[in-house]
C-alpha cells in the first residue's frame, strides 16, 4: 500500500490559507552547486517504512521539518508522524486515509508545534489525539509552494533551503518494483499519488550519457 497523498482531503481549508508561491530571481541558479546531497550533512533522518498505511503526507511533511529544523539549531529530531496523524483533521487530512503536506503545515503551525517521536511513536493505524506540550520537538512559522512545473526553482530551493516536500505519480509498476538506480519512466502521469522528501539533486554520466536527477 504505497501512498497516502489525497489532494481533495484539503482543498477546501487550503483554498482559504494564505497560500505564497516561490519565484526565485532569475540569477539565482548561476552559482548552485553540480550536486547536493543533505543526507551527507546529517539533515535527513533514516527513511522509515509507513507500513499497511496511508501516511506518506506524514512522513513526507515532517522529514522536510527534521531537515529545516536541523539548519537552524544543529540538532536531528525524529518528529512524531502518529501526532499528524491523530490530530490533522480538521485541517482536511484523514489519518490512515491519506492527506496533504500543506495541511499538516498547517496543523503544526497552528498548534505551535508538533511532538517527538520518541514521545509519540509510530502505530500505523488512527488513534486519539495525544499531543502534548511539554513534548513539542519542532515549530512552522509558516510554508511557501514552489512555482509547478518550475525545475529551476525546485533546485534552487533543494540547494538554498534544504530538503523539499514533492509528490509523484506511484501507480507505474517500474516504481512499485524499483530497486536502483536513476529511476525514468515514461508513462509517469501528473496523477500524484504519493508524497516524497526531496533531499538532493545530481548528474549521472553513463558513457557519453548525462542524466540529472533528484535523490
Amino acid at each position: 500500500m504505497l501512498g497516502g497523498l489525497n489532494m481533495k482531503s484539503a482543498s477546501s481549508l487550503l483554498s482559504k490559507s494564505n497560500r505564497r508561491t516561490h519565484h526565485p530571481p532569475a540569477h539565482a541558479s548561476l552559482n548552485l552547486s553540480a550536486a547536493v546531497d543533505w543526507r551527507k550533512s546529517d539533515a535527513v533522518t533514516p527513511a522509515d517504512s509507513q507500513q499497511q498505511c496511508g501516511s506518506c503526507y506524514a512522513f513526507m511533511s515532517l522529514g522536510t521539518l527534521e531537515g529545516q529544523h536541523f539548519i537552524k539549531t544543529g540538532k536531528l529530531i525524529p518528529l512524531s508522524v502518529q501526532n499528524i496523524l491523530d490530530c490533522s483533521g480538521k485541517y482536511g487530512n484523514m489519518g490512515y486515509n491519506g492527506g496533504l503536506m500543506d495541511a499538516s503545515f498547517q496543523y503544526i503551525k497552528d498548534n505551535k508545534g508538533v511532538d517527538a517521536d520518541a514521545s509519540y511513536s509510530y502505530e500505523a493505524v488512527d488513534g486519539k489525539c495525544r499531543f502534548k506540550r511539554e513534548n513539542v520537538a519542532a515549530t512552522d512559522t509558516g510554508f511557501i509552494d514552489i512555482e509547478k512545473g518550475n525545475e529551476t526553482a525546485l533546485t534552487i530551493a533543494i540547494a538554498t533551503v534544504g530538503p523539499i516536500s514533492t509528490a509523484m505519480d506511484a501507480s507505474q509498476p517500474s516504481f512499485q518494483f524499483y530497486s536502483s538506480g536513476v529511476y525514468d519512466e515514461p508513462k509517469c502521469t501528473s496523477d500524484l499519488d504519493h508524497t516524497l522528501v526531496l533531499v538532493g539533486y545530481g548528474t549521472a554520466t553513463n558513457g557519453t550519457k548525462k542524466q540529472d536527477y533528484y535523490i
